[in-house]
């Protein structure tokens, strides 16, 4: 199986660096000194006390790698739409698209079964220009649960976690995400083909809409979030709309909303992704995460008053940031 990681930052990396390991085909779309340093030493991953190193295939030419089996998204879901015509030496007939991004994917109406089936997301995917140049067919969902960091170019430092959660837009178990799942199993990750992966990107999503820009917007970690009265309730009342939102499009929670809070508390004083970047003056991931939930809203006629709030407020953080 030829795998094309595009994207190999840190999750990327490790994802990469470990296919190769357990002895897939992978090439890594990389750019500047991270892609220069694998080039010359290979990939270095840090896991606990061991040091594994990966000599990879990687380049910031696409060309070079030409069509593959499958490429996986590492990138952040912003940064998709600028590189979608970059892919096309990717692609070839059979070629799969694996989203391993965090928020709602630009595929998310593909198939699902419903009056919304073939919409598209503005906030996700303006004009819809990554579902007709790339082909929502192509599409395969994955939820991302490892933490992991580029401590210097070319080495990434793997923090926890193993899971990456795989599932075709329609439930099926194909033979292609079969034979995903069966290469990410024999490099050592956990990778179950998930019949409902829409209800698995909600899961995390629900977190990541509420506590990430929450965050940005009061500099604060999870821990301090959840321990104070007021913003532990604008938390809530964001989850809770989201709930409402995902039900009527037909997705299920396995959990409430205070255990999903209670999860977030025990990580302890760790900041989020979004506010990372914004002290980095990087961009945030703030439509995937939070402007698709409320578009979604508006969609299906379910109010997002707190989301709406909290949007417009991150939004011109991000903007006075800039």
């Amino acid at each position: 199986m030829k795998i094309c990681i595009y994207g190999a930052g840190a999750i990327g990396g490790y994802l990469g660096a470990e296919l190769a390991l357990g002895g897939v085909e992978v090439t890594l779309i990389a750019r500047g000194p991270h892609l220069e340093a694998m080039r010359a030493n290979g990939l270095t991953l840090l896991i606990g006390g061991e040091k594994k190193v990966a000599q990879v295939n990687c380049t910031d030419n696409p060309a070079e790698a030409g069509p593959q089996d499958c490429v996986i998204l590492t990138l952040k879901s912003h940064s998709v739409s600028a590189v979608v015509d970059k892919m096309a030496p990717l692609l070839g007939p059979g070629t799969a698209v694996v989203t391993a991004q965090n928020g709602i994917p630009w595929w998310y109406f593909f198939k699902l079964p419903g009056p919304w089936e073939g919409r598209h997301l503005e906030s996700v995917d303006p004009g819809g220009r990554i579902r007709n140049t790339l082909g929502p067919e192509r599409a395969i969902g994955c939820v991302v649960y490892p933490s992991c960091e580029i401590v210097e170019p070319g080495v990434v430092q793997h923090i926890d976690g193993k899971r990456f959660m795989l599932g075709e837009p329609d439930g099926s178990r194909s033979e292609r995400i079969v034979a995903l799942s069966e290469a990410f199993t024999q490099s050592g990750f956990k990778a179950p083909v998930r019949k409902k992966i829409r209800d698995d990107i909600w899961l995390k999503l629900w977190g990541n809409l509420s506590f990430n820009p929450v965050s940005v917007l009061t500099l604060a970690t999870l821990e301090q979030i959840t321990g104070e009265a007021a913003t532990r309730r604008v938390i809530r009342d964001m989850m809770v709309e989201a709930e409402a939102v995902a039900a009527a499009l037909g997705v299920k929670f396995t959990v409430d909303v205070e255990t999903r809070i209670g999860w977030a508390a025990d990580v302890g004083a760790h900041k989020t992704s979004m506010l990372q970047d914004l002290e980095k003056g990087r961009p945030m991931e703030i439509d995937a995460l939070v402007a698709a939930v409320a578009e979604m809203g508006r969609l299906v006629s379910v109010p997002t008053p707190t989301i709406d709030v909290v949007l417009a407020l991150v939004k011109l953080r991000a903007r006075l940031a800039g």
